[in-house]
C-alpha cells in the first residue's frame, strides 16, 4: 500500500534536534522494510527547501542551500517522485469545493489531489486533522507535538 510522505514528516526526519525526529525516522524506516512505496510530489519537496533553508528563528531549519540539497537528494533516493500532472488541477478544484476547503488547507488538498489521480490512498503525516475531511484517505501518524 503506497504512502504520500507529508512534508512535515520529511522536515522531521533530517531535524535531528526536533522531538519527533525518531518518529518520523522510525515511521519512514518501518514502512520501507515491509516493502511500502513511499512518495513525495513537488509540492512537498518545494515545501521541504523553503523550511529547511529559513532561518530558525522564522520556523525554519536554517539549513544552507547546499546542505538542503544532500537532505533532498538523500529523500530522493528513497522516495519515488508523483510528477505534476494536468489532471491534478481539476481534481484540485473538485475537492476544494466539495469540502468546502479555506486558507491554508488549500495545499493539503493538492496533496489529496494528487495522491487521488496517483490512487495512493494513504499519507504519512503528523497532521492527521488535516486529512480527516477526506474519507479516502488514510492516516499513518496522527498527531502533532
Amino acid at each position: 500500500m503506497d504512502h504520500l510522505v507529508d512534508t512535515n514528516v520529511l522536515l522531521r526526519s533530517v531535524d535531528r534536534t526536533h522531538a519527533m525526529h525518531k518518529e518520523a525516522v522510525a515511521a519512514l524506516t518501518t514502512l520501507l522494510n515491509v516493502g511500502e512505496a513511499l512518495c513525495f510530489t513537488p509540492q512537498n519537496m518545494i515545501e521541504f527547501w523553503s523550511a529547511c533553508t529559513r532561518p530558525v528563528d522564522r520556523n525554519g531549519l536554517g539549513l544552507l542551500p547546499r546542505e538542503a540539497d544532500i537532505e533532498a537528494s538523500r529523500l530522493e533516493k528513497i522516495l519515488t517522485l508523483l510528477p505534476d500532472n494536468p489532471s491534478v488541477y481539476p481534481e484540485w478544484r473538485r475537492l476544494v469545493v466539495a469540502h468546502g476547503v479555506s486558507g491554508v488547507q488549500v495545499h493539503d488538498a493538492r496533496l489529496v489531489a494528487a495522491m487521488s489521480i496517483y490512487n495512493v490512498k494513504n499519507i504519512l503525516t503528523f497532521n492527521g486533522r488535516d486529512f480527516a475531511r477526506y474519507p479516502n484517505i488514510g492516516v499513518s501518524i496522527r498527531t502533532m507535538s
